[in-house]
C-alpha cells in the first residue's frame, strides 16, 4: 500500500462509521434506540454530515484538519458532540490520505511522529472551541493557553488523564491491537451485524477506565462502570445469538443515564475502530 485513499472515499467511509456507531446499542452513550445526556440521534449525524468534509481534504494538515471540522460541528449543532471522534479519526484520515508507504498502522505512526507546533496550536484552537467537559487546568501545556510543543508532545503531557491523548503517545494501540480484534471475532461469531458494534464498544469499557467520566466523576466512578461492564461483555461474548442480551444492555443503558454517567471515550474509540477497518478494507 503506497498510495492515499480518494479524499470522497475517506469522507464517505468517516460518516460510515460514524452512522454505523450510531446505530448499535451502547451502555450509556447516545444510539439509535435512546437518546442521552441532552443529546439525540439526530445531533450526532448532523455532526458526522459536518465533519466529513475535513476529514477526507487531503490539502490540510492535522491540525487544521481537527480545527475545520469541530468549526463545522459546531455551525451544525451548537455544542460539542465529536471531539474525541475527531481528535481519533483525524490522524487516520492523514493516515489515508498520505502517499506513504506501509500498512495503516505504520503510515499513522509516521503521522503522529511528523506533529508540529503549529497542530498543537490548531489543535487548542479546536477543543477550546468545543469546550469539552470536565477538562479542568492542566500543569503543562494547558488547553486555555498557547502551546510552544508539537501536539504529539502536548497529548504525552495529557496521557494520564485523557485516553486519546493516551492512543496518540501509544500508536493508537487501542485501536490495531484491541478494537480490531474484537470487531473481527465478532463479526467471525455474528457477521457484520451492528450487535459487533456493542461488541467493541462493551470490550472498551469493560477493560478501560473510561476518561470522560474519570475527568467528571472520578477514578473510582470510572473503575465502577468498567467493572459493571464486565459481566455484559461476557455474557454478550457467550451468545450464539447477541439479541438474546438485549434486556440486560437495555437495563445497563438505562442505569447509566440516570446516575449521569456517558461513556463518550469508549464510543471514540469504537468509532476510530469502525473507521481504521474501513479504511483498511475490513
Amino acid at each position: 500500500m503506497t498510495s492515499g485513499l480518494s479524499p470522497e472515499k475517506v469522507s464517505q467511509l468517516f460518516l460510515d462509521a460514524c452512522l454505523a456507531e450510531l446505530d448499535a446499542l451502547k451502555p450509556g452513550n447516545v444510539h439509535r434506540f435512546a437518546d442521552g445526556h441532552g443529546m439525540s440521534v439526530a445531533d450526532f449525524e448532523k455532526s458526522a454530515a459536518a465533519a466529513a468534509p475535513a476529514m477526507g481534504d487531503a490539502g490540510l494538515d492535522l491540525g487544521a484538519r481537527i480545527e475545520q471540522a469541530v468549526a463545522a460541528t459546531q455551525v451544525a449543532v451548537g455544542q460539542n458532540t465529536n471531539l474525541g471522534i475527531i481528535l481519533l479519526a483525524a490522524p487516520l484520515a492523514q493516515a489515508a490520505l498520505a502517499p506513504l508507504p506501509g500498512n495503516l498502522h505504520a503510515r499513522l505512526r509516521a503521522v503522529l511522529d511528523s506533529l508540529t507546533v503549529e497542530d498543537a496550536r490548531a489543535a487548542y484552537r479546536a477543543i477550546r472551541t468545543a469546550e469539552p467537559g470536565g477538562l479542568g487546568n492542566a500543569p503543562a501545556h494547558d488547553v486555555a493557553g498557547e502551546p510552544d510543543v508539537t501536539l504529539l508532545e502536548a497529548m504525552s503531557a495529557a496521557e494520564t488523564k485523557d485516553r486519546i491523548a493516551w492512543n496518540y503517545t501509544h500508536g493508537f494501540v487501542d485501536i490495531f491491537d484491541l478494537g480490531l480484534k474484537w470487531l473481527e471475532g465478532g463479526r467471525r461469531r455474528w457477521g457484520s451485524v451492528h450487535w459487533v458494534t456493542t461488541y467493541v464498544y462493551l470490550g472498551f469499557l469493560a477493560h478501560i477506565p473510561d476518561t470522560l467520566i474519570e475527568r467528571k466523576f472520578g477514578s473510582e466512578a470510572a473503575s465502577e462502570v468498567r467493572d459493571e461492564a464486565r459481566p455484559i461483555e461476557a455474557g454478550l461474548s457467550q451468545c450464539a445469538a447477541p439479541q438474546d442480551m438485549a434486556a440486560p444492555l437495555h437495563a445497563f443503558d438505562a442505569s447509566l443515564k440516570e446516575r449521569g454517567l456517558n461513556p463518550g471515550t469508549s464510543a471514540d474509540l469504537t468509532v476510530a475502530t469502525l473507521f481504521a477497518a474501513a479504511l483498511q478494507g475490513l
